[in-house]
């Protein structure tokens, strides 16, 4: 049998595989309980005074387990409107936001949707509870072994998981439905507009210190319609993958 550690690893492949046991020990005793499933009915009625009304939206926040994504330290605070880290200097997006960028995307069932950012997992798991067949690309190697591992125990099926650079999109998969980036970008790649179906939808937040949440929908082969939907606050969106 080979043996699990070696001199020739870099110090970075032990941090993700210690990481990685971490995320199997704590991932043995995962429950999703009567109490989590309360804790999930107050957030949707946080959500729907907010100004989120798409009923299939509210279904899937009340039944996407939120707290499973998490570190089993946050477990508590997992249903608060709140953004937690994840480890790799990301966060989990706060359910609001969540569930705004779903919204926007109009997703019908078999749409395809391209994820730029798969982070813990929790916005792929909404749009897969919504019937979307899912390409995620994370850039972050941490992130992208942990979470790729946690879709197969929990039986989370996207169509790809991919660790790459989400700044060129996934022109062999193109077009989509939908694109999704859970990142703040300075400026929009234009790969990303490029593999948008006619009629599709791309939502991303576009700004540095503050980003405004931007809607790009397209008219035809070089219209795009573009509307500006608010400011909030992501991690930067990073060319190359890490």
């Amino acid at each position: 049998m080979a043996p699990l550690f070696n001199e020739n690893k870099k110090p970075t492949d032990y941090k993700i595989v210690r990481e990685l046991f971490k995320f199997v020990y704590q991932t043995k005793n995962m429950k999703d309980t009567l109490k989590h499933k309360g804790m999930r009915n107050k957030l949707v009625k946080l959500l729907e005074r907010k100004g989120i009304a798409d009923p299939k939206v509210l279904e899937a926040i009340k039944t996407v387990p939120r707290h499973l994504f998490l570190d089993s330290g946050f477990e508590d605070h997992a249903y608060q409107d709140k953004a937690f880290p994840i480890g790799a200097e990301q966060t989990i997006s706060q359910p609001y936001t969540v569930a705004f960028q779903t919204e926007l995307l109009r997703i019908k069932p078999n749409d395809s949707i391209l994820e730029i950012g798969t982070g813990s997992g929790y916005q792929t798991a909404i749009l897969l509870h919504l019937r979307a067949k899912v390409y995620t690309i994370e850039r972050q190697k941490e992130l992208f072994k942990k979470t790729k591992l946690f879709f197969g125990k929990m039986g989370y099926r996207p169509k790809k998981v991919i660790f790459g650079d989400g700044y060129k999109g996934l022109p062999e998969e193109a077009p989509f439905d939908g694109i999704i980036v859970t990142a703040g970008a300075p400026e929009v790649p234009k790969p990303l507009l490029s593999q948008l179906k006619i009629g599709g939808r791309l939502v991303i937040p576009v700004g540095i210190d503050e980003q405004i949440m931007t809607l790009y929908i397209r008219k035809s082969e070089k219209e795009f319609e573009k509307q500006e939907l608010g400011t909030f606050r992501f991690v930067p969106l990073l060319e190359d993958k890490n």
